[in-house]
């Protein structure tokens, strides 16, 4: 019985029915209205906590909620707000421990797990190419199945794409800060990363011929839309000029549209040069990075035969019982109420950022995970991620992206890491003191 009260909480939540933060009838209340057993309300609000749905407040009684985020287990004793990894935060809205039992619960009366446990296709069957078509269909009209390859996230789309387009000692031309992900990539190939000069669209026109030009690189490597580290996203002018750039200059573009579903309004700049870009979408910075589900749309046929067989080369397939999850979510709609709970709690996070850090100077996006914070010339970046890290929180500096030497300094502050709004709240209370006075004045605490 008990677990059926937690699973009308957690659809409640889900539907909206219950908000967080909204108050919950106390044990004896509900036990009464439901005319059962003391005990067992006590044992469904035990659970209820313990999945992360309620919150219980010494004198004041049972809540809903913030988020579903559990606390990190494995953080260093004196380290206690991490917020040096760009996660999608987990608000109560999303509800991804309810709608991933539920889903699992619907592919296994649909078609039982065992269907999903052996070898497929790689790249994905034609249903979860056509669905993830679907999904991309209003930002890039173009998309079509046929050119779609699901993968094992994102990280294995950027090294399978520069694995197909790069020989060793080859170039690529990214932006001067770059995920980190592709540095990483280009390092186990042995290629070059050039980076090219920025400013808060992201790379300069002129700065990215130019590399082209110079360098004559294999391809380009570009975030456009909310872009990692610095949040710079291209406007519909910036996107045509870098397109008019890579087509006159005859070169392929691969597009990390990771952020996309963040800013749907914003078209990818390949709507502008299908024929000439590798574009990556990915639901790791929307729903969930660890579902491991990403997808590929390759500029031809040819392309996507040569990835996929990459893909085949390199780790077989995506895990198909987590595609198969996400492909249901895609269809159903679930997925949209996932994303649109998580944009609104990002919007959330970044308007605590602006009231924390108000005069302070950042980079920032209406629902981006992230900002960016340029360092002042009298700041030395090592010193003050060590002051933070020893009051209890870390973030990620200029280091980390940087695709070559002369590059801005600056912080990366993870928004979404945070469990909730309250702990978000203390970090940048850290970080505000600590940026508002040089490190070693005794003002900081």
């Amino acid at each position: 019985m008990f677990v059926r009260i937690v699973d009308a909480l957690a659809a409640d939540i889900a539907s909206g029915r219950l908000v967080r933060g909204q108050r919950l009838p106390t044990h004896r209340a509900l036990a009464t209205a439901l005319d059962i057993d003391l005990t067992t309300v006590t044992r469904a609000y035990g659970e209820a906590r313990r999945r992360g749905l309620l919150d219980a407040r010494v004198g004041q009684g049972t809540f809903v909620s913030e988020t579903t985020a559990r606390a990190a287990a494995d953080l260093p004793v004196t380290l206690n707000i991490d917020l040096s990894m760009n996660l999608p935060p987990q608000p109560v809205e999303a509800n991804l421990d309810l709608r991933i039992a539920q889903g699992l619960a619907t592919i296994r009366e649909h078609a039982g797990f065992s269907a999903f446990l052996s070898y497929s296709r790689p790249g994905g069957t034609h249903d979860e190419r056509e669905t993830a078509a679907a999904w991309l269909q209003p930002r890039l009209p173009h998309a079509e199945a046929n050119r779609i390859v699901v993968y094992p996230g994102s990280q294995a789309i950027i090294f399978n794409a520069l694995l197909a387009l790069t020989s060793p000692g080859d170039v690529v031309v990214t932006e001067a800060l770059t995920f980190p992900g592709v540095k990483a990539a280009a390092a186990r190939l042995n290629v070059r990363l050039i980076g090219v000069a920025m400013d808060h669209e992201g790379a300069r026109p002129d700065a990215l011929d130019e590399a082209i030009r110079k360098h004559k690189p294999k391809a380009v490597y570009l975030v456009p839309t909310q872009q990692n580290p610095t949040t710079a996203t291209m406007s519909a002018i910036r996107r045509k000029a870098i397109a008019d750039i890579i087509r006159k200059r005859d070169s392929v573009l691969i597009e990390d549209d990771v952020y996309g579903p963040l800013e749907p309004q914003a078209a990818p700049i390949a709507t502008l040069i299908p024929e000439r870009t590798y574009y990556a979408a990915s639901i790791a910075k929307c729903i969930a990075p660890a579902l491991r589900v990403a997808y590929l749309l390759a500029p031809d046929l040819a392309a996507e035969q040569a990835v996929r067989a990459g893909l085949q080369a390199t780790m077989q397939m995506p895990p198909s019982l987590m595609v198969a999850l996400v492909t249901q979510w895609l269809k159903s709609g679930v997925a949209a109420e996932i994303i649109r709970a998580i944009r609104n709690e990002a919007a959330a996070r970044q308007q605590l950022a602006a009231r924390f850090l108000k005069g302070v100077t950042f980079a920032a996006r209406p629902a981006s995970h992230h900002i960016w914070m340029p360092l002042p010339k009298h700041f030395d970046g090592t010193d003050l991620l060590s002051h933070l890290m020893r009051n209890g929180l870390a973030v990620v500096g200029e280091d980390a992206f940087a695709a070559g030497s002369a590059v801005p300094r600056g912080l990366r502050v993870s928004l979404g890491a945070a469990r909730n709004r309250a702990e978000l709240a203390q970090a940048l209370q850290v970080l505000s003191n600590a940026v508002r006075t040089p490190v070693g004045a005794t003002q900081i605490v």
